[in-house]
């Protein structure tokens, strides 16, 4: 069983030849993306340690990978076959941290960007606002940094947010970094939005003193997701496998270290298992939306990432905030409801508010001037707290927000998106306010990083909402979430590079971990009643997690939740077990099943340990900030395993040698 305690964690922290497939993101240009049609065995090789990344020009350094690749070349070709590749890094999650940081360490060896679904099906594809960053002279670092830490509840880690690289004596921000960020974008061909007079639009949103949020219209996530996408398809170093779904990391320990070779995947349209063995494991999953029923996460957001780590032996923390984003569409007060339940729902971006959107409740009245002095533009923990208390007190199913006193042609020019989506089902926004409700939104906790995304585990590194760098703290402030995804995925660049020169790989530790297995054996009927039943379990958890640990908690609640959880994933599991599942079978559905209970379980340990009311942790027990206990929470992992499949990886480790 994991241990959990409150404090900081104490650690310090291929090329291939390719043919060409089409893969048509929706809503975005065609592109096409290069997929493995043989390996170029001579990239998965060591460089003797003498040869230095930061000494060595990229040339040299390739020149020394090549010419040791040919000692290893014969024993490579033996071992290779279509269900097991070698890259120098892999990146698993195609949204801004995953494709960033994959088109810096591409100059310096083989990278395959392994994601769940289509390239483009990312939280990425489906951020609105846009990036937070200091582009206005009367703007400030200090001021947007102050922003972050009160947003945050003064639990964001203090040297997260003033960092401090080793080569630089004075003390520099994650968000003087941002406008680099946003420059690099621009420079790689994402367009955002302008003002009249020719310089970049910014934005306000929730939380922020400034306008300080560039954008493109409510679409900026798409926008930079193409620009990305682009950019890894012109790169001839990077390879791209869609429909891979991430199953475990496979590991092995060296004198009390764990350190991360790559991960077992499931080829979903070819129903294959795949092993991608590397060097550097970037993690960029994304977070875990679907532990509740109403979720603005994609499909894909199961928290596969976060209980990987887990199940490898990472430190996890600050699970208990999960942001719910104030404003969803909720369709139910839609004049023309859809056609069929959405997979996520619609999100209706906190920009609306900065742009002078008023919340009212369906007697329109304004009610956030009770809650707080910022009314519409207070943080989100605190319009969502008090949108659910609207809800609660007058029986409602939903509020309403109003940005139709604004100028036509300004709503349809700043909101196109949400405009389009509304006048579908029957609603001019221009005219009538929007139904909205809160939604799970963005995870603040996730897997611990460190000030450069390492992790406790060698070679393992970690970017975007699947880590928990301490930036964020008890919640996360508007449009900061892409700019830590740019920011860390850049940090992790340069000791990814030097990990990856240094590590001697085994290539032969492919063959040693035992193989995940495909369900073959188990007769079709008993396949479909164990999907059927882990269809019908999904939406028991995701209701015990909305019941009984939503926006607002209790002591109690949180106990019946974790009573209940683990009733219900036993007898999931044994259901399966019963059917002819084995510890090493994999299904997609099977496994995200056992990721959702995994991040379920964090979430809900990780609540009852924090005793105080902090950001998005409300409690009716606890209802005051405690000084005391203004720390992160941590889940150290122990020795000792919690006796579920879902907490257990599917391979031994090993002890490397």
């Amino acid at each position: 069983m994991a241990k959990l305690m409150g404090g900081a964690a104490g650690f310090q922290q291929g090329a291939m030849h390719a043919q060409r497939a089409r893969m048509q993101p929706s809503g975005l240009p065609p592109l096409s993306f290069r997929t493995c049609a043989q390996l170029e065995i001579s990239r998965f090789c060591s460089i003797p340690r003498f040869v230095g990344a930061k000494a060595v020009s990229v040339p040299q350094q390739q020149h020394a990978r090549h010419r040791v690749g040919s000692i290893r070349a014969s024993a490579l070709s033996r071992l290779q076959d279509d269900t097991t590749r070698y890259f120098d890094f892999v990146v698993i999650g195609s949204g801004v941290a995953g494709l960033r940081y994959a088109l810096e360490v591409s100059k310096h060896g083989s990278v395959a960007i392994i994601t769940k679904a289509e390239p483009h099906e990312s939280n990425t594809n489906y951020a609105q606002g846009g990036v937070s960053a200091v582009l206005c002279p009367s703007d400030s670092v200090e001021s947007h940094m102050q922003d972050t830490i009160v947003a945050g509840a003064y639990l964001c880690d203090e040297e997260t947010v003033r960092v401090s690289p080793a080569s630089v004596m004075s003390a520099v921000i994650v968000c003087t970094e941002g406008p680099e960020r946003v420059k690099e974008l621009i420079a790689m061909g994402a367009s955002f939005d302008h003002g009249e007079d020719g310089r970049l639009h910014l934005a306000r949103e929730g939380g922020h003193s400034h306008n300080r949020i560039v954008h493109s219209a409510d679409m900026t996530g798409r926008e930079i997701e193409r620009a990305l996408l682009q950019a890894v398809e012109n790169d001839e170093n990077i390879s791209l496998f869609g429909h891979h779904y991430a199953i475990d990391l496979l590991t092995c320990q060296n004198n009390g270290e764990i350190y991360c070779y790559g991960v077992d995947s499931l080829d979903t349209k070819a129903q294959k298992v795949v092993r991608f063995i590397s060097k550097v494991t970037l993690l960029a999953s994304g977070g875990a939306g679907h532990i509740y029923p109403t979720t603005t996460n994609p499909p894909v957001a199961t928290g596969d990432g976060i209980a990987m780590c887990h199940r490898a032996q990472a430190v996890i923390s600050n699970m208990e905030f999960v942001q719910f984003h104030p404003t969803a569409l909720a369709d139910e007060g839609l004049p023309v409801k859809p056609a069929k339940t959405r997979d996520n729902a619609f999100l209706v971006t906190e920009a609306v508010r900065g742009d002078g959107g008023i919340l009212y409740n369906q007697s329109m009245e304004r009610f956030m001037p009770l809650y707080d002095d910022r009314a519409e533009l207070a943080p989100r923990d605190v319009v969502a707290r008090s949108i659910d208390d609207q809800l609660k007190k007058r029986g409602e199913n939903y509020v309403l927000l109003d940005i139709s006193h604004k100028p036509r042609e300004k709503i349809l020019a700043h909101f196109p998106n949400i405009a389009a989506e509304c006048l579908r089902h029957g609603l001019d926004i221009t005219r009538q306010p929007i139904p909205v409700v809160p939604a799970a939104h963005y995870m603040c906790g996730g897997v611990r990083a460190g000030l450069q995304g390492e992790t406790s585990v060698k070679g393992l590194y970690v970017a975007g909402e699947v880590a928990c760098t301490g930036l964020h703290g008890a919640n996360r402030l508007a449009s900061n979430s892409l700019l830590e995804a740019l920011v860390f995925a850049q940090r992790a660049v340069q000791p990814s590079i030097d990990h990856m020169v240094d590590v001697d790989a085994d290539p032969y530790l492919a063959a040693k971990w035992a193989r995940p297995v495909l369900p073959i054996s188990i007769r079709d009927s008993s396949l479909s009643d164990i999907i059927d039943r882990t269809r019908k379990t999904r939406m028991e958890l995701q209701s015990i997690m909305w019941e009984y640990v939503g926006i607002v908690r209790s002591t109690n609640r949180l106990k019946n939740a974790e009573w209940k959880i683990g009733d219900l994933e036993s007898e999931w599991e044994q259901f399966l077990f019963r059917r002819g599942w084995k510890p090493t079978t994999v299904g997609i559905e099977a496994c995200e099943m056992r990721n959702l209970f995994c991040c379920a379980k964090l979430v809900v340990k990780s609540a009852l340990a924090r005793r105080e009311s902090r950001g998005l942790h409300f409690t009716e027990d606890f209802p005051y900030l405690e000084e005391s206990k203004r720390k992160p929470t941590v889940i150290f992992p122990t020795t000792i395993q919690e006796l579920t499949w879902s907490s257990k990886p599917l391979q031994r480790q090993l002890q490397c040698k």
